[in-house]
């Protein structure tokens, strides 16, 4: 882009963080001096700043039609050279680090699920939810305790149905209407059901920490009312409105790992995390995941 007027005289000034210094030396100076050179300066400048504007609009507009040629031959040498590439018939290997042109993002998803493979055609193998899909659906959960956290007046007057409702928006928002609350499965009407071609793919029971007794009770709960022989992936959403949080942690693990039908710890993640190996109620060698997340939610002042 040229100067946009032939006389090229702009304004000088020494350029501040937030000012500019425009030195004035002459004899005598008096405040109407000043004032009036003052004034002549912000003339100029808007002067020059309006010529810029009509000289940079005059050129935007034409920049398009210049550009243009130099990409077209560009995209003709690559065609050219595709072709030339093609023509010999040698495959080419694409780099794994290539950046795609565009990817869409994944707001809604369905669960990936991983069939058995199987030999024989008539058995139809049963779904599992993957570990990643597993983790994902921990992490969206993990995701709304931010959101309690961060807004602690919108939530310290809910009921233990009431949180559940707030975990299901934003796991139907990943997974596309397939969870539910208050499901009938089984044997019992469980809280948190993700269902995938009718199948069970994760099941989550909310509690709030009354003791470890009543965690004890809820684990029960899910292995004897919820999970069937298919069901391999289980979750305990355990809600804390006492004031010390820090011994309901301490107690988490230790009652878990108490109970008849726990194989092994299989990980846990910070303070308030867990994740354990169950065995079936009926078959010991059938083994389901079962993780506890333990959350500090907001508390009536």
């Amino acid at each position: 882009m040229s100067a946009p007027s032939g006389v090229w005289d702009p304004p000088q000034a020494a350029v501040h963080e937030s000012y500019l210094e425009v030195p004035y030396e002459e004899r005598g100076l008096t405040a109407d001096n000043v004032r009036n050179r003052l004034d002549a300066l912000l003339r100029t400048t808007n002067s020059y700043l309006i010529q810029f504007q009509q000289a940079a609009a005059q050129h935007n507009s034409t920049i398009a039609d210049k550009i243009r040629p130099f990409i077209q031959a560009r995209k003709q040498r690559i065609l050219e050279r595709r072709n030339v590439v093609a023509s010999i018939g040698l495959p080419m290997k694409r780099r794994d680090e290539a950046p795609t042109t565009y990817t869409l993002p994944g707001i809604r998803r369905k669960p990936q699920i991983v069939m058995p493979r199987v030999t024989g055609a008539p058995f139809v193998p049963e779904p599992t939810l993957a570990e990643k899909e597993y983790e994902g659906i921990l992490s969206i959960i993990r995701g709304m305790v931010s959101v309690m956290e961060r807004s602690p007046t919108a939530f310290r007057h809910l009921r233990e149905e009431d949180l559940r409702w707030h975990f299901l928006f934003q796991l139907n928002g990943q997974y596309e209407g397939r969870a539910t609350g208050e499901t009938f499965n089984y044997k019992g009407k469980t809280d948190i059901l993700i269902r995938e071609n009718d199948r069970n793919v994760f099941i989550a029971e909310c509690k709030f920490w009354k003791g470890v007794g009543s965690l004890t009770d809820t684990i029960d709960q899910i292995l004897d009312r919820y999970l069937h022989w298919r069901d391999t992936k289980a979750a305990i959403l355990l809600f804390n409105r006492n004031k010390d949080f820090t011994n309901v942690i301490r107690q988490v693990p230790t009652t878990v790992a108490a109970h008849a039908c726990f194989k092994r710890a299989a990980g846990h993640r910070g303070e308030t995390e867990w994740k354990f190996v169950f065995r079936n109620r009926d078959d010991i060698n059938r083994e389901l995941i079962l993780s506890v997340l333990a959350f500090d939610v907001p508390r009536e002042p």
